[in-house]
């Protein structure tokens, strides 16, 4: 599907990114603001890997792989077309296949596969079922290094406040519909 959407910024910068036509994709405005907190954030020339795990475009995966170049990605997504969106993405900006991983499964039955691999988790599910993004870091709590960073967006009237105990707030930002929460692992 034709979109507006576009990476952002790094190796390449301008290049358009299919949607499918199941995706809510986090939009380009959100998305930069996200990768200059993260810039804030992140040591540069840090070695990322990156675990984008509701997918859909893979927008946000192929951003960390276009401004981070000792970066590596996991795309994990439950759709069919979603994943055909993400290769196709991928496919059109020739990124060397070893820097990323395509996994077509339910990200919550992945944590302990990719939790304990990463340092920085994207979760992103649909916006009609924030409970499962908010289960799905409950259960990676338990997976994850200390260190690992989260950013999570969900619906900004959603009533969230993630365990303190866990995590360290990093950022709670509202864009439009969108909420963005970044957290790092005690």
């Amino acid at each position: 599907m034709d979109s507006k959407l576009q990476i952002i910024s790094g190796e390449f910068r301008g290049r358009k990114l299919k949607l499918s036509s199941d995706a809510r994709p986090t939009q380009n405005l959100a998305r930069n603001a996200i990768f200059n907190t993260l810039s804030c954030i992140l040591e540069p020339g840090q070695s990322l890997s990156v675990w984008d795990a509701f997918a859909g475009s893979g927008a946000l995966g192929i951003e960390v792989l276009s401004r981070y170049p000792n970066s590596n990605v996991i795309f994990t997504d439950i759709s069919d077309a979603s994943i055909r969106t993400i290769t196709d993405n991928l496919g059109g900006i020739n990124i060397d296949w070893a820097r990323y991983k395509i996994d077509k499964n339910d990200a919550v039955e992945r944590v302990w596969k990719y939790g304990p691999r990463v340092n920085l988790v994207f979760v992103d599910p649909p916006y009609a079922d924030a409970q499962l993004g908010i289960d799905f870091i409950q259960k990676l709590t338990e997976n994850v290094k200390p260190g690992t960073m989260v950013v999570q967006e969900i619906e900004n009237n959603v009533e969230y406040v993630p365990d303190s105990t866990k995590w360290t707030l990093l950022r709670d930002k509202k864009y439009g519909r969108a909420r963005f929460v970044i957290l790092c692992r005690i």
